[in-house]
């Protein structure tokens, strides 16, 4: 069955951590697309673990799904049905502001996805998530930051125009071009006092470190008036997703803030008791939901130039497993979200859940490459010519075409 389109220096960095910042410029100038009109951004958010589209995004209307998913299959019946996305897929419950946003037009589901990667490694997979090259553990930089280091010359201008979120830059945003990074230190906050002389004494010895540290203060400071310090440590994931979201937005959504952010979360391996229409999964993805609906809330106008891409190493397998959960597999889905999309869509080139038509017998087979999808939000979006993304972005990639319709006309 085809169902295609459905629609630094030790000490000094000992004291910026105290401030409880953390960076890698002084100022953040603002960024006006090439257009003149749109002042576009675009978030990834990592979903590191591996992601079950089946019981994300269900092919309801296959009629191998249910025997193969059983207890975590969705149904259109029943105590928690799925959110109808057409008459074949049904999203999970616990995303009624994803849904929300389909129905408008302002989120689209890629199924049936995956990176070039096929083995079940997470290490290895989150490697190529992230890093874009062809394999696991070739560079230390992310295919995000390669991205904004390779704007057209016009955009090209000083300081950071990305925002990494977390106490690690993730690797999809580290690389040659500044980025401007938040975390809570965890440390007691220094007193205004401390603050001063510390700004006074780099006034006089280090202008540009002082800029530096100024900026951070101030990402910080509007930061933790948004409530980030959930982000700290032990803190629940989905309310973690929520905070980190707002903001992240709190920040992109200021003139002169970064358009370009990454953000990353942890925790969706789900080998037992994974849940479906409720439980650990469904917790999670409505995380992920409130990660949405928060993007949208603190951007304000700007979320109608925001596109928003939640992606995962790989899939997990089409049966359950003995503790009612999935083991690694091979393709899953992608999550696009914002007023910049042109939405309402589940795309798929589906490619059936009969046992002859599974990745090695037992996965998703993946029909839709990753990277297509990446590439067509970086050039429609982000104005990143094919050239760049083929050799810079996404090396070794003149043979995958970025996919076309994605943004809004």
């Amino acid at each position: 069955m085809t169902a295609a389109d459905f629609w630094p220096h030790p000490s000094r960095r000992q004291i910026l951590t105290a401030a409880g910042a953390t960076f890698a410029a002084a100022t953040i100038p603002r960024w006006a697309s090439a257009a003149g009109a749109r002042d576009p951004r675009l978030v990834v958010v990592v979903l590191r673990g591996a992601l079950d589209g089946l019981s994300a995004v269900a092919p309801i209307g296959d009629p191998g799904y249910s025997g193969l998913h059983g207890a975590l299959a969705l149904r259109w019946d029943g105590p928690h049905p799925a959110l109808r996305l057409g008459d074949f897929f049904g999203l999970n419950p616990a995303m009624v502001n994803f849904a929300r946003l389909y129905d408008a037009k302002q989120a689209l589901v890629v199924h049936a996805t995956a990176t070039n990667y096929r083995e079940r490694s997470h290490f290895d997979g989150q490697d190529v998530l992230e890093s874009g090259m062809p394999g696991p553990g070739r560079v230390d930089s992310g295919w995000l930051n390669r991205a904004v280091a390779a704007l057209p010359a016009g955009e090209r201008v000083g300081g950071a125009r990305a925002l990494a979120v977390g106490a690690t830059a993730p690797l999809v945003i580290r690389g040659p071009a500044p980025i401007l990074g938040w975390a809570p230190s965890g440390l007691a906050a220094p007193t205004d006092d401390l603050l001063a002389r510390l700004m006074d004494l780099y006034d006089h010895t280090d202008p540009a470190l002082a800029k530096a540290l100024q900026a951070g203060l101030d990402a910080d400071r509007l930061a933790n008036r948004q409530g980030m310090d959930a982000l700290k440590p032990g803190g629940d994931l989905a309310l973690l997703m929520r905070k980190a979201a707002e903001g992240a937005a709190r920040l992109m959504a200021v003139d002169d803030g970064p358009r370009v952010g990454a953000l990353a979360f942890d925790g969706w391996d789900t080998h037992a008791n994974e849940g479906g229409a409720t439980g650990r999964l469904a917790q999670l993805l409505g995380g992920l939901d409130g990660a949405f609906a928060a993007f949208e809330s603190e951007l304000g106008p700007r979320w109608n130039d925001t596109i928003i891409v939640a992606i995962t190493e790989f899939g997990r397998t089409a049966r359950i497993n003995g503790t009612i959960g999935t083991d690694h597999g091979t393709a899953t889905v992608a999550f696009l979200a914002g007023g910049a999309l042109a939405g309402g869509r589940v795309v798929a080139d589906w490619p059936g859940l009969e046992v002859a038509d599974l990745y090695e017998s037992r996965d998703l087979r993946p029909t839709t490459d990753l990277r297509a999808v990446l590439k067509g939000v970086l050039a429609e979006h982000l104005g990143l010519s094919a050239d760049a993304l083929a050799r810079a972005v996404f090396p070794d990639t003149l043979g995958v075409a970025p996919m076309k319709g994605l943004i809004a006309a």
